[in-house]
């Protein structure tokens, strides 16, 4: 998955109502929440292992990636 789907299906699953029972303001409350939310997700993700081997380096720049998205949404 690119890291901007993922960005995107991370902030989603924290959006607590239907899009369709909020107002625009509640929505717009809501996404940047589930932004919030999704960058701390990612934020322990990188953290879990500080001490980036070679082996991990892909996916170290993967989620650093997703984060990045994240900030773009």
């Amino acid at each position: 998955m690119r890291a901007k789907e993922k960005a995107n299906e991370l902030a989603n699953k924290f959006i607590l109502k239907s899009v369709f029972d909020m107002t625009d303001e509640e929505l717009k409350e809501q996404r940047e929440q589930g932004k919030a939310f999704a960058i701390i997700c990612v934020d322990e993700i990188l953290n879990d292992n500080p001490n980036v081997y070679d082996s991990d380096r892909l996916n170290h720049k993967y989620w650093k990636e997703v984060k990045r998205e994240i900030g773009l949404l």
